[in-house]
């Protein structure tokens, strides 16, 4: 017997409840980090937040005398590996520290566990996760909410660059900037990454941040800062380039469920990410209150993973995709790829998400120019995960969902143009995987 979950009486429980938010703060040399974090500190105890500001592990250790770049290469590993166990536990001391508050907590860490990563091989930075029986997705995805990293100023703001009173900083401009490289293809692979670069001036980069960071916790700040970015999605034609053509990346398999609810103006989802069997999962319910839509997610064990997909909605068929994570012009995206047993809608589909502050005209210059990318389909209802996942078609369905709504918007003709603009994209996709598959070059 499946057990009815009062799914409003969940959204308004996970809102008022005591909130603690893991940030990471990352970033290259003179990047704006310190300055961030006294900005972030002040604007959130304004709101009646505790911050807790975890030092930078490395700035401690080399501030002692030790020179990473004179270390023998077994000494570099050994000092990376120290380093990771040393944050994690002074990480975990401030992560105790919140959860012992009253208060809602922003934890700030001036770097994170991946970071370590950045001065070793991938196959020493393995060793050292087997050594201390961790794995990627523990240590970046279920460790952290968030990730923020500050551009260095050596990337578009040469002018501002310098190591002038600062102890451990001896980068010159090509070293900062291969370091920031380093930095961010460190954290490639985790759901929730901002990158703050220099196309604004120093104190818009900094509200930037800050905006940044209240979007993703879910607090309405109204116009205080003027930079709130905003999620786009894009079609993407077939073929897939091979993985040769791609920057850095991490391909992750997602598996979303959606729930029943008992409103037309409510969805709820489960979601479950991962690779190579370890698994972060998600509950997300969106509702629209006052004409907005508020999105709630929440953590889960695998416990209540499993207790809440009893409540899958026969309606819709399991979305199976993966995720290819990687970052192109200081810009992160994600790349879904449907995957059978799905609708034939769905079959070949790929859309290209990011977060952005940019104007669409300087966006268009920061997309993959490697894909084939077709159009902006930004809340489209013919690419919403809720509508491609439904089992029956779209004709008549009154589960199509043009709008978050408790009215009966039954639009037929809109049903149908929505239907065709998908086509569209699937007959484009034929076409060109078509054309790749005849020529002579391939």
């Amino acid at each position: 017997m499946k057990l009815k979950i009062d799914l409003e009486g969940m959204m308004e429980a996970e809102q008022k409840k005591r909130k603690i938010w893991k940030l990471v703060l990352t970033g290259g040399p003179c990047g704006g980090k310190t300055t961030g974090q006294a900005r972030l500190s002040t604007f959130f105890e304004n709101l009646g937040w505790k911050v807790y500001r975890v030092p930078e592990t490395a700035t401690v250790l080399l501030g002692g005398g030790v020179n990473f770049g004179e270390l023998p290469q077994y000494a570099q590993m050994e000092f990376q590996e120290n380093l990771l166990r040393t944050m994690i536990q002074i990480e975990n001391t401030f992560f105790s520290l919140a959860e012992a508050s009253e208060r809602n907590c922003l934890v700030i860490c001036d770097r994170g566990s991946m970071d370590a990563s950045a001065f070793v091989s991938k196959q020493e930075w393995e060793e050292i996760l087997a050594r201390n029986e961790c794995d990627e997705v523990d240590i970046r995805d279920n460790r952290y909410h968030q990730v923020v990293h500050m551009v260095t100023s050596a990337k578009g703001a040469d002018e501002f660059y310098s190591i002038v009173d600062h102890a451990t900083r001896k980068e010159g401009l090509e070293e900062a900037r291969d370091r920031d490289t380093l930095a961010i293809n460190a954290w490639i692979g985790h759901p929730y990454v901002d990158v703050i670069d220099n196309s604004s001036d120093f104190e818009t980069k900094i509200n930037r941040l800050i905006s940044a960071v209240a979007v993703k916790m879910g607090i309405d700040i109204g116009d205080r800062l003027k930079v709130n970015s905003r999620k786009v999605k894009f079609a993407v034609n077939l073929p897939l380039p091979k993985d040769s053509v791609f920057p850095n990346f991490r391909d992750f398999e997602v598996v979303h469920h959606y729930l029943q609810t008992t409103s037309r103006n409510m969805q709820s989802r489960l979601r479950k990410r991962g690779r190579m069997g370890k698994w972060s999962y998600i509950h997300t319910i969106r509702k629209q209150v006052s004409g907005q839509v508020i999105e709630v997610k929440t953590p889960l064990t695998h416990r209540d993973y499993i207790h809440l997909q009893e409540q899958h909605d026969p309606l819709h068929f399991t979305v199976n995709k993966i995720r290819r994570c990687f970052l192109y012009n200081n810009q992160y995206f994600q790349l879904d790829i449907y995957k059978e047993p799905c609708h034939r809608r769905c079959k070949g589909l790929m859309l290209l998400e990011t977060y952005t502050t940019l104007d669409p005209s300087e966006l268009i210059k920061t997309l993959p120019t490697f894909l084939n990318i077709d159009q902006e389909v930004t809340g489209d209802p013919a690419f919403s995960m809720f509508n491609l996942s439904l089992r029956d078609d779209w004709t008549n369905n009154k589960k199509f969902c043009h709008k978050l709504s408790d009215d009966e918007d039954d639009d037929e003709e809109a049903i149908q143009e929505a239907h065709e603009r998908l086509e569209a994209v699937h007959r484009k996709s034929s076409v060109a995987d078509l054309l790749v598959q005849v020529s002579p070059s391939i």
